[in-house]
């Protein structure tokens, strides 16, 4: 099973790799450190660990970014990550800013920086939350992911072969599940026009594909 994610948001890249360090020495054992320099470039990044069906964790993200701002970012991104712990980075003068956020948001935490030494002012607070989150936890399933029409014949073939050669695959249907909708937009395909659409683990996809294809990748 693939870690968990912190996932790390600043704009500045020496807070940044500061941050990545500091969570890598005491978490990286456990969980993977994922980092961005901008909420666009988050959003993207956490875009491809759905499509992945991948975990996160935690959201450690700077208040005071140009374009996207940490909770701008946070509102977009919690829809796909939901039970994802959320901490918000911020300076001194940013406080009354946090705080809204926390009413707003429903942020977790807001950390000031500088946070030294991270032994007693970020590694106690991450330590609380990351216990919280591993408590109610259940790993996401791990295998292909097919979603499709239950009335499209392409879907059933589709689920026909995985079924013949014993690969268990996770089904999704488009008119029910909302996840589903999310996945296609993410894949970047024409939505019902090119269902099914099959999501391998490594976040490569097929649409539409022929038996011949499915086999290719699912062996």
């Amino acid at each position: 099973m693939a870690k968990p994610a912190i996932f790390a948001v600043d704009d500045d890249p020496e807070v940044l790799q500061t941050i990545a360090r500091d969570l890598r020495q005491k978490y990286g054992d456990r969980f993977r450190i994922v980092r961005a320099d901008s909420g666009q470039a988050a959003i993207e990044a956490v875009q491809q660990l759905k499509l992945r069906n991948e975990a996160i964790a935690l959201f450690l993200v700077d208040q005071r970014m140009p374009q996207m701002n940490g909770v701008e970012f946070l509102e977009q991104a919690l829809p796909l990550f939901p039970s994802a712990k959320r901490a918000l980075l911020t300076a001194y003068a940013d406080t009354d800013a946090a705080i809204q956020a926390i009413n707003s948001t429903q942020i977790d935490y807001y950390l000031l920086k500088p946070w030294n030494p991270p032994e007693e002012k970020l590694y106690p607070v991450l330590d609380d939350l990351l216990n919280d989150w591993l408590a109610s936890f259940r790993p996401p399933f791990e295998g292909i992911r097919v979603v499709g029409n239950r009335w499209s014949p392409q879907s059933h073939q589709v689920k026909d072969f995985l079924a013949r050669n014993q690969v268990p695959y996770q089904w999704m249907d488009i008119e029910l599940d909302r996840e589903a909708e999310k996945l296609v937009s993410f894949a970047e395909s024409n939505c019902r026009q090119d269902l099914p659409l099959v999501l391998f683990p490594d976040g490569s996809r097929l649409i539409k594909p022929s038996n011949l294809q499915s086999r290719k990748k699912s062996g």
